[in-house]
């Protein structure tokens, strides 16, 4: 059957899956069901118990929820602390460690860590030219996702389920992820784009961040701020809860008994989805729209007319969203973009961008102002990190085919923790219950 013909079929059948498939939204109040497992106040439904990382947005005084500046955790470390103690390093590596055993790592442990992950860095034979080039597309996450599954035909442990061939398969693909987007994108590049492929091999003594950027640039060059500010974007994105989508897939998919390869490909197609891992995209596109429509970005009674006409859903995609403001859980601050922002000034200062800065600068005030003014809201709205990685991923010269693949690059590790914890736990498979609203016919 053609493609013609298939749709022309569909064409008529869609309105009976609309019809047949649409549940009020009376029943879910009927039944005390929260849509997305989150309540009126954007609460999460407690669904297991971890001790990988902790979001905090509020704390309990006299039996009151009081919203606070946001915290974010890892292994009983404030983020913060974490970046603020670097003193020049680098510290992607590090902290995965830290989530994925538990604990920091000693001098000796993290060179030993860094030493596995540097010889891990190598594919199977002709896997560059056999899978990652072949079928080349600008869909950077689907063909990450495809190197992934084809990866475990190569590993005979593959479903052995002992936990120590889980652990190696985490950590090789902690080593490969950045191997697989950056080769990924230089297939589609080539092949689509029609430009030179350049395929660099990764320098074992350089650290991910820096790998990246050599391996993504055709003279493999970069500064020590690029890499650093690329490096800090990375550690804040590895871990955030537990309580996000392609996290509560790996326990999901975990919990079944499956392995490594399909668990973590499972994840990376919950993070691709544009209301997971796609947020800076938006950002990036809203801003844009932004500089074609408000003639000076720094007259700031213009720009509050446009993000009025942006809300009011009369401009931009005309979803009535500030892209970049808000979030699930915090609600005063979100730490990760208050962290990021000084490397953000940073970078735009010697990219000569102090006029782009100023602009998201501005968007960053005026936005939750407007928002406060025209919504009824539960809670504060603040930046969130998606605010300005686009922003920083650009003024690296990193194409925005490769800004969903970088927070799987960065995440890899987290995945890779909650993996190890679910397999540790309880070993009970996690089956949600549903309530059957089905009419009863014969």
């Amino acid at each position: 059957m053609s493609f013609e013909s298939m749709y022309a079929y569909i064409a008529k059948k869609e309105p009976l899956c609309v019809q047949n498939d649409r549940i009020d939204d009376a029943l879910f109040k009927e039944y005390g069901v929260n849509r997305g497992l989150r309540d009126l106040n954007g609460k999460g439904v407690l669904t297991g118990l971890t001790r990988i990382s902790d979001v905090i947005s509020f704390k309990e005084v006299n039996g009151e929820r009081i919203p606070i500046d946001g915290e974010l955790w890892y292994r009983g470390y404030n983020v913060k602390t974490l970046i603020s103690s670097l003193n020049g390093e680098f510290g992607f590596e590090k902290t995965a460690y830290l989530l994925i055993f538990g604990q920091m790592p000693s001098d000796d442990e993290l060179k030993e860590f860094k030493g596995i992950l540097s010889s891990s860095r190598k594919l199977p034979d002709d896997f560059t030219r056999d899978v990652i080039m072949k079928a080349s597309t600008h869909d950077i996450m689907n063909s990450m996702t495809r190197s992934i599954l084809t990866l475990a035909s190569y590993d005979p442990a593959t479903n052995s389920g002992v936990l120590s061939d889980s652990i190696r398969q985490c950590l090789f693909l902690l080593a490969v992820f950045p191997m697989l987007a950056v080769y990924g994108y230089h297939a589609y590049n080539h092949y689509v784009n029609y430009e030179s492929m350049y395929i660099h091999r990764p320098n074992p003594k350089l650290s991910t961040a820096e790998n990246f950027l050599y391996m993504l640039r055709p003279d493999g060059q970069y500064t020590d701020l690029e890499a650093k500010v690329l490096d800090v974007a990375l550690m804040l994105h590895m871990e955030h809860g537990g309580g996000n989508n392609s996290t509560f897939t790996t326990r999901v998919i975990t919990s079944s008994g499956s392995d490594t390869y399909s668990t973590m490909a499972a994840a990376m197609s919950s993070l691709k989805g544009p209301k997971h891992g796609g947020a800076n995209i938006k950002v990036m596109e809203m801003m844009r729209n932004i500089r074609d429509n408000v003639s000076d970005t720094s007259d700031c009674d213009a720009l509050r007319d446009y993000l009025s006409k942006i809300l009011d859903k009369q401009a931009f995609d005309r979803k009535g969203l500030i892209y970049g403001l808000g979030h699930a859980v915090y609600s005063i601050s979100d730490p990760r973009e208050g962290i990021f922002k000084g490397y953000v000034e940073k970078l735009a200062k010697a990219k000569g961008r102090e006029k782009d800065l100023e602009l998201y600068l501005n968007v960053e005030r005026i936005g939750p102002e407007l928002i406060a003014e025209k919504r009824h809201i539960f809670k504060g709205v603040s930046p969130n990190v998606d605010f300005y990685s686009g922003f920083v991923y650009e003024m690296l010269g990193i194409p925005q085919e490769l800004f969903t693949p970088l927070f799987a690059i960065a995440r890899i590790a987290g995945w890779s923790a909650h993996r190890i914890e679910e397999l540790v736990g309880s070993g009970k498979i996690i089956r949600p219950a549903y309530k059957s609203v089905m009419e009863k016919i014969m």
